[in-house]
């Protein structure tokens, strides 16, 4: 990904699995690094474990704050069914990063359908660069496996241009404060990765 080209990120995850906060924590990154930031969310039904979707798009100038069908840069998907729901909208040989988390929705927990099976596999196969992660578990020995989404934006960021500081200031600006140090300690374990 390059200065002179826009960057297009989709966030995709569940409701209470942190996709606004992190697509918040990449927002204030970019707009820190002198970029023009456009940001869109889009809930489902979040309350009950539904879909949410945040669109982060940056660069020199940006109109629309939605990323295309076959233009994300960047998928960043906090559970697998949310990676594969999105996968259309990556782009060719784009970056697929995703935490290995089932989260089993109501149709499958009814028993009127079954979950996916070998959604990371599938998702390579298709093309994707694919980046897996047990972000969650990784997040739980930081203290709490809600920070899975800074771990995942722990990985993004040894793919995009800013420096490590930058990331940890807009986290120490965007998280609550009684949070911030294990998030940061979750965004150390995901640059790691």
């Amino acid at each position: 990904m390059t200065k002179d080209n826009p960057v297009n990120i989709l966030i995709a995850g569940v409701g209470g699995q942190g996709t606004v906060l992190a697509s918040k924590i990449l927002g204030e990154v970019a707009k820190s690094a002198g970029y023009d930031v456009k940001q869109s969310e889009i809930h489902g039904m979040s309350q009950r474990g539904g879909s949410v979707v945040t669109h982060v798009r940056y660069g020199q100038k940006i109109y629309s704050p939605l990323v295309a069908a076959g233009n994300a840069d960047v998928i960043m998907a906090f559970e697998e069914l949310e990676a594969l729901r999105y996968l259309p909208y990556l782009k060719k040989d784009g970056l697929l990063i995703v935490n290995q988390q089932q989260m089993l929705p109501m149709p499958v927990i009814a028993g009127n359908a079954q979950y996916p099976k070998d959604i990371v596999e599938e998702a390579g196969a298709m093309g994707a660069q694919v980046k897996a992660s047990a972000a969650s578990a990784l997040a739980l020995e930081q203290g709490d496996a809600r920070a899975a989404n800074v771990v995942l934006l722990g990985i993004l960021s040894r793919h995009l241009e800013f420096p490590e500081e930058r990331w940890l200031d807009a986290i120490r600006k965007t998280v609550k404060d009684k949070l911030v140090d294990m998030n940061l300690r979750a965004f150390e374990v995901g640059r790691r990765q």
